[in-house]
């Protein structure tokens, strides 16, 4: 039988991914001070906080605001992890405190750019980051192998937001989406050591989907814990270009493909239905988006 935990065999193949993504994350260290404007910067109690003074439209907030109040949680994902791979290889440990290091200026930047331009009532989000925090983060999942699946999709996904609102947020605020592409560097760099650790099991194993299929068939980002997190998508989506469609093309699609899933040749009949059940979930939402895609191209036309 299968054991979750990550396997042994491979610790040399996952010390050279750690080695090269320490190598990779020294040649773009940065700070977060260096990215914000902060000659716009006033003090509150000389100059109170006033809506007149927002000068982002109210999607790209959404999405800034909705992009704090998930890095914030860094210590429940921290905890996560920790508890996760608490008995795992040495290199696993290593790489989670360096994840965490890094990880760690992403909400002090969001929110200090948010302050600073005063794009944000400090007092609602004080509120709401407190009430984030309090809420905590607990997973329904700790093996090692549906972590390592689940961190693969979380970090891309949250790649592609920032580079997606990125691109809208530039026509506002190049400062915005400059300091949105350095959080998407790290995004990428983190997602490629969890993508590939994941790919070297399937490579040694096709059988090891089974520990993947449920992550992949009912993924949901951490962030789902904040409050009206289900409307913040919405506005997200019709707003600044993240959304299911995106979802499906530049993150379910991607891994999919990447990780080979289709071409597995898995030897147990547990491992075929895993299979099966992931790439039927696969086709079932290609057919959503290309139903979508005709949609969107038919108002088009029409309008």
């Amino acid at each position: 039988m299968l054991n979750s935990d990550l396997d042994i065999r491979l610790e040399p193949r996952i010390q050279e991914l750690y080695r090269l993504h320490k190598e990779r994350s020294a040649n773009i260290d940065w700070s977060y001070h260096e990215f914000i404007p902060w000659d716009k910067a006033m003090s509150f109690k000389r100059v109170p906080w006033d809506e007149s003074q927002v000068t982002l439209p109210e999607g790209v907030i959404v999405a800034i605001e909705t992009a704090l109040l998930t890095e914030v949680n860094l210590p429940w994902y921290t905890s996560h992890l920790d508890y996760t791979f608490k008995n795992s290889m040495e290199v696993i440990n290593d790489f989670v405190r360096t994840w965490t290091a890094e990880e760690d200026q992403h909400s002090n930047l969001l929110e200090t750019y948010l302050l600073v331009t005063r794009n944000v009532n400090p007092t609602r989000l004080h509120q709401l980051r407190r009430r984030v925090v309090e809420n905590g983060w607990f997973p329904d999942f700790t093996n090692p192998l549906a972590t390592m699946a689940y961190t693969s999709l979380q970090e891309l996904a949250t790649l592609v937001f920032y580079n997606n609102v990125a691109k809208i947020a530039g026509a506002h605020d190049k400062d915005l989406a400059t300091l949105l592409r350095r959080l998407a560097k790290d995004e990428a760099l983190h997602y490629a050591f969890y993508r590939d650790t994941v790919k070297a099991h399937l490579e040694l194993d096709p059988n090891f989907i089974v520990f993947f299929e449920d992550v992949i068939i009912n993924f949901s980002m951490p962030g789902a814990v904040m409050p009206d997190f289900t409307e913040r998508m919405k506005t997200i989506a019709v707003d600044t270009n993240y959304g299911p469609l995106q979802y499906f093309d530049q993150v379910l699609d991607v891994v999919v493909k990447f990780w080979g899933i289709a071409d597995l040749e898995p030897t147990t009949d547990e491992a075929k239905q895993s299979q099966a059940n992931i790439m039927k979930y696969h086709g079932r939402l290609k057919r959503i988006k290309e139903r979508q895609e005709r949609q969107l191209e038919k108002a088009k036309i029409d309008a």
